[in-house]
């Protein structure tokens, strides 16, 4: 057993524990610095309360396995105290304006530091280089009043009449919408950390309410980061966001780590983690408990994907709990740029409506590739329905089209989409409900390969009935094995799926197009 650095700040360290043979969520881990307890999500824990410039020695366990490490923080110039620039942090005056002089203030090398308090803000804009310290005990939380969020303009367009200037996204298009609470927009080398909230204050009295009518803009994101270079965000809680929680929009090397993230199970669209035309992001050990999708990943909806042709690749989801959303990892809808390599791996899905959710339609367009997306050494326990993809999804005005739902084999053109090989390997899935797996591909374009190797699946003793695909035509399901359609390759390997009485589920055959 080993304990890895995987990130040291001046203040913080963010640490791993590894070389622990198979993964098990369910093995208590222990980690310890100075004599102070620390808290783990799958092996990672975030550190914070250190000093610059000093040793620390992290000790660990693991089952009857131990492990020691020494580390040394790095420099820092200066710490810029928000109190000292006029904050109060007393839940009742507004603190945004003297939040925002210190991060504007503040040089490079050197942090902003909220401390213990309760911080009412709108919105909060990060420059390059910030080091944003959310201290333990500290709560940033939003102010309930919508039109004292700045708005951001959906789509300006240039002098020239040639080119265009977006800042709002909705639902993957080009909309006006209220700035985040938190927001970073075309700046680069970032860091969010700390042991402290931030509270989006949402509720069904507020932005909750009629959450698909637009007033005056639609809905603010928790974390909104734009076109930026380097962000890190470690450590925090975000809760009670507005719509989706941490949006990426259009940047690289994103890393989001040791977070909770924590919606209630009935708010509207409050995903977790939301990944749009991003390359090269890293989430791991974060624990989502939330109200729709816990990660979500899209490259645009129509206009955004054509346009512009930014896919979200390179993502690695790891060592996360996701908890009470509908998707553990879900793809798509809007995704007309594509989703490109995907590997998510020693995670916990509990009691989330499915596990992977592949969402597409017709419209979506030639770009919209799904391709390459991974899962090993997962456990899923209370999971509906452990592997869905889609093709057919009943989203949008015309959802449920002709077009869109129609069976038969279209002419494949600019609108077609695809998605091609999907991969399972090490995976138990325990009390699940409607069906083992359910692949409905698109008849003119079929899905291209999904290889499942080692997957066991057992229902619970009083499996529900119900709809695994949101797709017109179906009827529910309860019990059912691996429902599969339009399906060029299927290779199963050591696939084990078992009923309420242990006895094994009927494994169809792909050549009887396993839909009954």
């Amino acid at each position: 057993m080993k304990i890895n650095i995987l990130r040291c700040g001046a203040r913080f360290a963010l640490a791993e524990l590894t070389d622990c043979g198979s993964f098990d969520f369910e093995k208590k881990i222990s980690a310890e610095i100075d004599g102070r307890t620390l808290q783990t999500v799958g092996g990672i824990c975030f550190i914070d309360g250190l000093l610059p410039e000093k040793e620390y020695t992290i000790t660990a366990a693991y089952g009857d396995e131990t492990a020691e490490l020494t580390f040394k923080t790095e420099y820092e110039f200066v710490t810029l105290d928000v109190r000292a620039f006029g904050a109060y942090g007393d839940g009742v005056h507004d603190d945004t304006v003297y939040i925002q002089a210190a991060i504007a203030a503040c040089p490079e090398k050197s942090r902003v530091l909220v401390p213990k308090g309760k911080y009412k803000i709108t919105s909060l804009f990060l420059k390059s280089g910030t080091n944003l310290e959310i201290a333990s005990g500290a709560e940033l939380f939003a102010d309930k009043e919508r039109f004292s969020h700045p708005v951001m303009p959906g789509m300006i367009q240039s002098y020239d009449e040639k080119s265009e200037y977006n800042l709002g996204t909705w639902e993957g298009n080009p909309l006006k919408m209220f700035a985040g609470i938190i927001t970073a927009m075309d700046a680069e080398n970032i860091t969010v950390y700390g042991g402290g909230t931030v509270n989006g204050n949402a509720s069904h009295e507020d932005w909750w309410y009629n959450e698909k009518v637009m007033v005056g803009a639609f809905r603010p994101r928790l974390m909104f980061i734009e076109r930026c270079r380097n962000v890190s965000v470690f450590g925090l809680k975000l809760m009670n966001s507005p719509s989706w929680t941490v949006h990426p929009y259009f940047s690289e090397n994103v890393t989001l780590a040791a977070l909770r993230i924590n919606n209630p199970q009935n708010s509207p669209n409050t995903d977790g983690i939301d990944v749009e035309s991003c390359k090269n992001v890293t989430i791991e050990g974060v624990h989502f408990t939330l109200g729709d999708d816990c990660i979500a990943l899209k490259s645009g909806k129509i206009y955004m994907g054509r346009k512009y042709g930014v896919p979200s690749e390179n993502i690695h989801i790891r060592r996360c709990i996701m908890e009470n959303g509908h998707g553990a990892v879900t793809v798509g809808s809007e995704m007309s740029a594509g989703i490109k390599n995907v590997l998510t791996e020693e995670c916990l899905f509990r009691i989330t409506d499915r596990g992977l959710r592949i969402k597409t339609r017709r419209g979506r367009g030639e770009k919209a590739v799904v391709e390459n997306i991974v899962f090993k050494n997962i456990l899923m326990d209370g999971v509906k329905t452990p592997f869905v993809a889609n093709c057919f999804y009943f989203c949008d005005p015309d959802g449920r089209t002709g077009y869109v739902q129609d069976r038969n084999p279209l002419p494949v053109d600019e609108r077609t989409p695809y998605i091609g090989r999907l991969c399972f390997e090490n995976i138990e899935c325990r009390n699940c409900h409607y069906a083992a797996a359910y692949f409905i591909g698109l008849p003119e374009r079929k899905i291209g390969e999904i290889a499942m190797k080692n997957v066991s699946v057992a229902y619970a003793d009083n499996a529900e009935k119900g709809f695994p695909a949101m797709l017109c035509g179906i009827e529910e399901m309860s019990r059912r094995g691996i429902v599969a359609e339009n399906v060029e390759k299927i290779t199963l390997e050591n696939v084990n799926i078992k009923g309420q009485t242990g006895e094994p589920v009927e494994l169809c055959s792909v050549d009887e197009i396993l839909r009954k």
